[in-house]
């Protein structure tokens, strides 16, 4: 079975954005090689303020890839190149783990997260945590119940300050 993987950078405060959705806090850092890290993936979980956000940045990073948008309000029709999740949201993710294929990644939104947390379909939590202290945003992990044991698995640490921590959620 397929993992879905919540890997996300954060602030040191726990934050994956500013209060306005900004993220130009988060360092660049060119040793960590982000097209061995996209190559993990043949699937990708989003909600749609982050795929919103995404889009008004200019050619979409995961054009050809398999996509998938949370969202009530989105208009299926204006964006044929995702699946709009809209109803059913456990049951997708339950057939796409199912699927023969690479991991999922769960990118962005801290509310989506814990839907997905709390329904027990989250494999692995990775925290990217930068070296920044926002004081307030949009949390890594929105309101909700504890959520299981997560197990240290990694960490690695690169010249930006950047430390990946990777977890296992404990079931």
């Amino acid at each position: 079975m397929r993992k879905l993987r919540y890997q996300v950078v954060c602030s040191l405060d726990g934050f994956i954005a500013g209060p306005s959705g900004e993220y130009d806090w988060i360092p660049d850092d060119d040793s960590i090689d982000l097209v061995a890290f996209f190559t993990q993936f043949d699937t990708f979980l989003l909600g749609r303020r982050t795929f919103e956000g995404m889009s008004a940045e200019g050619p979409n990073p995961l054009a050809g890839q398999r996509v998938y948008v949370v969202s009530t309000t989105l208009d299926p029709a204006k964006h044929p190149d995702v699946t709009v999740i809209s109803t059913g949201l456990v049951d997708v993710v339950q057939a796409l783990k199912a699927e023969e294929g690479k991991d999922i990644w769960l990118f962005g939104g801290g509310a989506l997260f814990r839907s997905l947390m709390d329904a027990g379909l989250v494999d692995t939590v990775e925290l990217a945590i930068a070296p920044v202290l926002l004081g307030g945003g949009i949390p890594v992990i929105g309101p909700g119940q504890r959520s299981p044991q997560l197990r240290l698995v990694s960490t690695r640490t690169f010249p930006s300050g950047i430390v990946w921590c990777d977890y296992e959620v404990q079931r």
